[in-house]
C-alpha cells in the first residue's frame, strides 16, 4: 500500500520504532476497569498492529486525516465501523462507547492540551490515557507544586488522575523527527468521583491564579473572593505555584464560605 505523508499542519511525525511502539501498548494497564481502546491518530498503525493483538479489549480508532483513513481501511478491513473519520476533539464519547476506555496515542504536538482538556471534561469514562507528547507538555502534566513547569494543567490533571512520566523518546523514531524530544505519560483515573469542594469555582480559581501566576493569589484571584471576608487569609499571600491539588480544593471552599458570609 502506497504510505501516508505526514502532514505538518495536522502534526503528524509518525513513530518508526516497533519495540517503542510495544511498549505503548504495554503501558496500558485494563485490569478490568474497561473493554474499549480508543487510539487517536494512529497514521499508519504502527501502534494499531499491537493494540489489535490484545483480547483484553475492544479496539477502536479514530483519525481526522482522509488520507490515513483510507489506508487505514484497506489494511485493517475487520474493523469496519471501529475506524473513525473525524475530529476526536468533537467526539462524543458517551454516544459511541457503553461504559468506561482508555485512550492511546501519538498525539498531534499542535493539539495535545486541547487532547488533555478533552479527556477531563470526559473525566467520568476515560479512565486511563497513555500517550506520546512533546517532553515539555510532559513535564507540565507530571509537575509538582512549586516547580516552575507546574501550572493549570498539572492541577487539573493531578485534581482527577495518577500521572506518570514513564518515558523519554528520542527524534529519530519519527519520520519526520519532531525538533523536541518526546515522552510517554500514564493518566490513571483516581478514586474522585468529585472534588470535596464547589467544582466550577475550583477551575476558575486555579485558572485566574496561573494565568497571572506572578502575582499573589489576593491579587489573582480578586475578582472572585470576598476581601473583607478573607482579609486574614494567609494562603492568598501565595502564588497558585505554590498550592498542591489539596490545597486549591481547601482554598476554593473558604473562597465560597466567604462570599456565603457577605450574602447573609
Amino acid at each position: 500500500m502506497t504510505l501516508v505523508r505526514a502532514k505538518k499542519h495536522l502534526g503528524q511525525h509518525f513513530l518508526t520504532d516497533k519495540n517503542i511502539a510495544a511498549k505503548i501498548v504495554d503501558s496500558l494497564k485494563p485490569d478490568g476497569r474497561y473493554q474499549h481502546v480508543l487510539e487517536v491518530g494512529p497514521g499508519m498503525g504502527i501502534l494499531s498492529d499491537f493494540l489489535l493483538q490484545k483480547t483484553e479489549y475492544e479496539v477502536s480508532l479514530i483519525d481526522i486525516d482522509e488520507e490515513s483513513y483510507q489506508y487505514l481501511q484497506k489494511k485493517y478491513p475487520q474493523l469496519g465501523s471501529r475506524l473513525i473519520n473525524a475530529d476526536f476533539l468533537e467526539m462524543d464519547f458517551g454516544g459511541i462507547f457503553n461504559g468506561p476506555l482508555a485512550i492511546i496515542g501519538n498525539f498531534p504536538y499542535n493539539i495535545s492540551s486541547q487532547i488533555l482538556f478533552k479527556v477531563l471534561d470526559n473525566r467520568q469514562q476515560v479512565v486511563e490515557v497513555v500517550g506520546m507528547f512533546q517532553k515539555e507538555v510532559a513535564e507540565r502534566c507530571t509537575a509538582k507544586a512549586g516547580s516552575k513547569e507546574y501550572g493549570i494543567l498539572s492541577v487539573f490533571l493531578q485534581a482527577y488522575y495518577k500521572v506518570e512520566y514513564l518515558f523519554t523518546v528520542k527524534a529519530g523514531v519519527f519520520n519526520p523527527p519532531p525538533k523536541v524530544l518526546s515522552a510517554v505519560i500514564r493518566l490513571t483515573r483516581n478514586s474522585a468521583e468529585a472534588l470535596d469542594c464547589d467544582e466550577k469555582l475550583f477551575w476558575q480559581i486555579v485558572k485566574a491564579g496561573f494565568n497571572q501566576r506572578r502575582k499573589t493569589l489576593r491579587n489573582a484571584i480578586s475578582s472572585l473572593i470576598n476581601k473583607e471576608q478573607m482579609v486574614g487569609n494567609t494562603t492568598l499571600d501565595l502564588r497558585a505555584e505554590r498550592l498542591t491539588v489539596a490545597d486549591f480544593v481547601k482554598l476554593t471552599n473558604e473562597v465560597a464560605a466567604g462570599r456565603s458570609a457577605s450574602s447573609l
